[in-house]
């Protein structure tokens, strides 16, 4: 296999293809501590595509409650399984080494383990391109099994009966809401595994689409993606995965004067939690230094999001921010040794943190660039034995051309309702 650089990982790894990469790619942060679980984004996308005959099962963007949701069922365990499997007859470690970040080329360090990739050459399966599995019909069943399920005891999955440790801040019951789309990752397993090369990433902005009038149905796509997002229609024997909303990204939807539009997964969240849209890439496939741009800042300067699953290899293009109450090993294993600090940032977040969050799911239209207009100081606490403050400053968003699209301070508005209207909803 030809060897590519992942920058997540902080080294170079094996991969069917020789790296090329877009012009820009299209990367989206999800902030799992705002989600509320109420499906919105889940709807919009099954409205818009996957409302017909044959794609009933179909949700290619989905919200499951961890740690026991999964779509498909046991997606992420029955990996991680398989991969430890792999580790253990290569007689290698799957750590990190944290202590060789160089702050952007490895942001996180090195990953000493095995990729589902690399996996594949120290095992009989050289007929496979990376480790995988394909779901039956019933783990495909229901797209969030097991919802609001939260952790037992120790040894006792599931068990709530226990009167200590459930209010705060000793909390010992814990789930989360994980948001999922594809990645659009950099490097697609879906894409190293297709037979016909069906599958291909768009060299304007890095979207992974799949060619049906190729497409076999081999499912191959469905078998070696580890998050399972290609996924196969019955109907008409081929597979289909999310195209994130490209019409929109675009530029083609007329309620936007031709300017790109998030998606509509991203478009309806209810709970503010999503941003999405397009970062420069160099040559190499690295991002290209652009400070203004949220996404970047959020990814490489504030380094509040991390990649899901970066030990798998494909270097995906979602980031999502964790869960600040959720057991620090389990979130080490979801989203790798940038987790402590991400939380850190997070809990106590800079002035810029601060303003950038307020734009989260501010508007339609891709903000491209970012500006902070400073206020007052409006209040002062002290988080971890430090004096923490809050500035009343304002976030500006610009779109691709330029316009201003989203203008919010970080200090929300009181509206205070006449008692005219005092019994009235």
């Amino acid at each position: 296999m030809p060897e590519v650089h992942n920058w997540q990982l902080g080294r170079g790894m094996d991969y069917p293809y020789e790296a090329k990469f877009p012009s820009e790619q299209f990367v989206f942060v999800f902030n799992t501590n705002r989600c509320i679980a109420c499906q919105t984004c889940t709807m919009a996308c099954k409205s818009t595509w996957t409302f017909s005959k044959g794609q009933e099962y179909m949700w290619w963007n989905n919200v499951e409650t961890k740690p026991y949701g999964g779509y498909p069922q046991h997606w992420d365990i029955k990996l991680l399984e398989m991969l430890d499997k792999a580790h253990q007859e290569a007689g290698v470690r799957p750590i990190w080494d944290p202590s060789q970040s160089d702050g952007n080329n490895k942001p996180y360090g090195v990953y000493n383990g095995l990729t589902i990739f690399e996996a594949t050459l120290n095992r009989d399966l050289r007929d496979e391109v990376a480790l995988g599995y394909l779901p039956s019909d019933e783990e495909w069943s229901s797209p969030n099994i097991h919802e609001d399920t939260a952790t037992g005891l120790k040894g006792s999955p599931g068990d709530t009966s226990w009167k200590d440790g459930v209010e705060l801040p000793v909390h010992q019951g814990w789930f989360f809401y994980m948001q999922r789309l594809c990645n659009h990752c950099s490097y697609p397993a879906c894409l190293a595994a297709c037979p016909r090369k069906a599958i291909y990433k768009r060299p304007g902005d890095g979207i992974v689409l799949i060619d049906q009038a190729r497409c076999r149905g081999y499912r191959k796509c469905v078998q070696q993606c580890p998050y399972k997002k290609p996924m196969f229609r019955t109907t008409t024997r081929v597979s289909e995965k999310c195209i994130a909303c490209y019409p929109r990204i675009e530029g083609g939807d007329p309620l936007n004067d031709g300017l790109p539009m998030e998606t509509r997964c991203m478009s309806a969240c209810v709970g503010k939690i999503r941003m999405q849209g397009m970062v420069r890439l160099n040559e190499d496939g690295s991002w290209a230094n652009d400070p203004q741009n949220p996404l970047y800042y959020l990814v490489k300067v504030a380094k509040v999001a991390l990649p899901l699953y970066p030990q798998f290899g494909t270097q995906p293009n979602g980031y999502y921010i964790p869960p600040r109450w959720v057991p620090r090993g389990y979130l080490h294993q979801m989203f790798g040794p940038g987790v402590d600090e991400a939380l850190k940032r997070y809990a106590a977040p800079s002035r810029e943190l601060l303003a950038v969050l307020q734009l989260f799911r501010s508007t339609q239209t891709i903000i491209s660039k970012y500006e902070i207009i400073p206020g007052e100081k409006v209040y002062e606490t002290t988080i971890d034995g430090k004096t923490w403050e809050m500035y009343n400053d304002t976030a500006v968003g610009f779109a691709k051309n330029g316009r201003e699209v989203a203008r919010l301070n970080v200090e929300e508005p009181f509206h205070v309702r006449s008692n005219k209207y005092f019994n009235s909803i």
